[in-house]
């Protein structure tokens, strides 16, 4: 695995501790998972930087509240009318500019909490119909049907 280059994944678990970002809490962090080898991060293997953020995101509950947040999202999708079986259909929805604009394994928290609005005010409308259902249904309302009645004299019926 090669060196790790960004290390936004941290610094945002970092801050979501009590007492924050701090110098002394990040080297203790690190010397912590490389078993006092370092202090420094940029001098962290890539299985050493994975546990240590793993174990911060487990700590601060992001990971389970992301996940209750996904799975809430789902349920709502499937409502909605969606295929949730359907990873492409997912995404193809969720990249959707007026959605989310970006597929639903890059959803963040706060982009989770917005596509929940989004997808109750769907749902309060009706949820989504399929294109061709809609165009079907569009045409209904603008065309009449007409009805013709065919006229039978009943005139010299039953005579005998």
């Amino acid at each position: 695995m090669g060196k790790i280059s960004n290390y936004h994944r941290f610094y945002a678990s970092l801050n979501r501790l009590p007492g924050g970002n701090t110098e002394d809490m990040k080297e203790t962090l690190v010397s912590s998972f490389t078993d006092g080898r370092t202090t420094s991060l940029k001098e962290m293997t890539q299985k050493e930087y994975n546990a240590m953020c793993a174990s911060l995101e487990e700590r601060t509950g992001w990971k389970e509240q992301l996940k209750k947040k996904r799975s809430l999202c789902l349920k709502l999708m499937q409502k909605a009318g969606i295929d949730t079986t359907d990873w492409q259909r997912i995404n193809d929805f969720c990249r959707n500019p007026k959605i989310a604009g970006k597929e639903f394994a890059q959803l963040g928290v706060k982009d989770l909490d917005a596509l929940q609005v989004k997808l109750r005010a769907i749902m309060s409308k009706g949820g989504l119909r399929p294109a061709k259902a809609q165009e079907a249904a569009t045409e209904s309302q603008h065309t009449r049907q007409e009805v013709t009645y065919i006229a039978v004299p009943l005139v010299g019926m039953g005579q005998a």
